[in-house]
């Protein structure tokens, strides 16, 4: 009872903003719930004067609901099939994701990007977008406004993406009668799932594939997610070690600076993993793996309510420079690796 009479107000907002978010994202899938629900929430909040009765709800929303989201995305990963279908693609998902991660680092050096900022985007463009972005930001623990803005730099790049890749494919003259190449390409140099799939649906529109080259980049977008386990468990003891050394001396449990839920969301994958084995059904993790991208676009909503978007504005240069440096460096690296591998 507690926990409602303090949270209900900010939670009940975020709903009310998080269930018309995702039937949008339904219906225009380039943008996605999750971005309608944060800029729907940066802008009611310029309209609340007095947030007190809200801010735990909104809080608990963006920390605790973002955190049980990235938990239920493991349902939907089996792990050996993924790596099987996807291990064509492995080495160029491997290069692009360290051109964009190398990018990300020199430019947090070279132009004093704020080090948190530098990790969403280089991450979030590199790996899945904004599940990326969910995933990685509890871990670092990164504040609204900086989840906020990887999420919306990432989204532009998203969008031009699936706009301009089929021209771009069709100018380098990726195979018309297959489509190997175009799916490889568009699985590893696009972010999010929703504009790897509308590039894949507009090839196979263009050349009357069918719906080869969705299949394509979808299993190699799902392979190219899986790198979100290895990161994240990178970043989460990279900060246990910093949060450990900056105790002075005094005793730290690991439970209470280690990000635990990363180690869930493994188990839920590996649980996964085990069951397709056994012989059940995929498609019985579909409900969980639904709710999990609701409790995204909910924690979204809280993100959007608690972030400062003229603040946003002023300081969003840099970050959709370092966005765009790694998205041409992903997809250089992409279209390089196919040639080289003969791909294309």
């Amino acid at each position: 009872m507690d926990f409602l009479k303090t949270n209900y107000k900010g939670l009940l907002l975020c709903l009310c903003i998080a269930i018309p978010s995702w039937f949008a994202g339904k219906a225009f899938p380039i943008i996605g719930g999750a971005v309608i629900a944060i800029i729907a929430g940066m802008i009611i909040t310029l309209f609340i004067k007095d947030k007190t009765s809200l801010e735990n709800g909104i809080k608990f929303a963006s920390k605790k609901v973002l955190q049980w989201a990235v938990i239920l995305l493991g349902f939907g990963m089996n792990l050996m099939v993924i790596l099987e279908t996807g291990k064509q693609s492995l080495p160029i998902i491997i290069s692009t994701i360290t051109i964009s991660l190398v990018i990300a680092y020199i430019l947090h050096r070279i132009m004093h990007i704020p080090n948190k900022i530098s990790i969403l985007v280089g991450v979030g463009s590199s790996i899945c977008g904004g599940s990326a972005v969910a995933a990685t930001a509890p871990v670092i623990d990164a504040d609204d406004d900086e989840v906020a803005q990887a999420i919306s730099v990432i989204f532009f790049f998203n969008v031009l993406a699936a706009l301009i890749f089929p021209t771009l494919g069709s100018f380098l003259g990726f195979s018309h009668d297959t489509g190997t190449a175009f799916g490889i390409f568009s699985g590893t140099a696009v972010n999010d799932t929703s504009s790897v799939t509308a590039a894949a649906s507009t090839w196979d529109s263009m050349w009357n594939l069918g719906s080869a080259t969705l299949d394509t980049a979808v299993t190699v977008k799902l392979t190219r997610t899986l790198a979100i386990i290895p990161i994240t468990l990178v970043l989460a003891f990279m900060r246990t070690r910093k949060e450990s050394t900056q105790s002075n001396g005094n005793k730290v449990r690991l439970k209470s600076i280690f990000p635990m839920f990363i180690l869930y969301f493994i188990l839920a994958s590996v649980i996964t993993t085990i069951a397709v084995s056994a012989g059940a059904d995929i498609t019985i993790f579909n409900p969980v793996k639904e709710l999990s991208k609701f409790f995204i676009v909910l924690a979204m909503a809280a993100i959007g309510l608690n972030t400062n978007i003229i603040k946003l504005i002023k300081t969003g240069g840099k970050p959709i420079i370092l966005g765009f440096c790694c998205w041409v460096g992903i997809t250089v690296v992409s279209i390089v690796m196919q040639h080289f591998m003969g791909l294309w």
